[in-house]
């Protein structure tokens, strides 16, 4: 007499246990899904930044830790980048590397920019912003400053014509600039006598760290398309800087002295160890 409830019972019991396998799957693939459209998004941005790969006709789809790649390159180096690139990513184990290399393939830019060349542009506007900012030419003035592929446009006013300049100077030869649209206007108002007297004071009252001054004259050389900064050293004492290292030339050594006594805070430049 207990046989039809009992049966009931084991029916329910599979139907649960069922619907709870079903969820459990439901859930693994949604969480697989996301992980492969996470890994595809990640070789795909990685690929716009590149300036080698980004112009380039490019797709990526991954599935379960294999990565597929299709499009055209014009050379095979490209077609191995986009591969290692796709490697690099964490729980990427399969590249199916279906790009075709055509020797005459002419990626075609778009009339849009590209992700990539926002990233690079809002990177430049960042560099050439802080070296102003640094720099004890350029200190205290409003400065404006725009990138459009590569090309800088500054706005606003400057205390003189030498400010002026030398903002114009200082973004010219910022890595990644092409061309500078100095729109800075000088400002007719000259500062008064209590203006400057205010103003020395303040500045002999103001002592900058040693260390924040090394830090600056680091990132400017740096950010430097004519002087490889990566080889100078960059110490500080008492705001003098002293400059160390091999260059390529005299010009360059030259660059790099002005770029360093450019910065706010720094009194003078030792460059006896810094050579070519």
């Amino acid at each position: 007499m207990y046989t039809q409830p009992r049966k009931l019972m084991i029916a329910t019991g599979i139907a649960l246990s069922i619907a709870a396998m079903s969820t459990s799957a439901i859930a693994a693939s949604t969480s697989q899904d996301l992980t492969d459209a996470r890994q595809e998004a990640q070789i795909w941005t990685t690929y716009t930044l590149s300036p080698y790969l980004r112009a380039n006709d490019l797709n990526v789809t991954v599935h379960e830790g294999k990565a597929t790649l299709t499009g055209k390159v014009n050379e095979d180096v490209n077609k191995d980048l986009a591969k290692q690139i796709a490697l690099g990513v964490n729980g990427i184990k399969e590249v199916d590397n279906q790009i075709v290399v055509l020797a005459d393939y002419e990626p075609t830019p778009g009339t849009v920019r590209s992700y990539g060349q926002v990233v690079d542009d809002a990177s430049i506007t960042a560099a050439v912003k802080s070296k102003l900012v640094w720099s004890k030419h350029t200190d205290g003035q409003t400065t404006e400053v725009e990138t459009n592929a590569g090309t800088v446009t500054l706005t606003g006013t400057a205390e003189s014509a030498q400010a002026k300049l030398a903002a114009e100077r200082l973004a010219l030869n910022t890595t990644g600039v092409v061309a500078v649209s100095n729109q800075l206007v000088v400002s007719s108002a000259a500062p008064s006598l209590t203006d400057k007297a205010k103003s020395s004071t303040a500045q002999a009252g103001r002592e900058i760290a040693d260390s924040w001054i090394t830090t600056k004259v680091k990132s400017t050389l740096l950010y430097s398309s004519n002087v490889k900064g990566s080889d100078v050293e960059v110490s500080t004492k008492a705001g003098v800087v002293t400059l160390g290292g091999k260059l390529s030339s005299g010009a360059e050594r030259a660059l790099a002295v002005e770029l360093a006594d450019n910065v706010r805070g720094v009194k003078a430049v030792n460059a006896k160890g810094l050579t070519f």
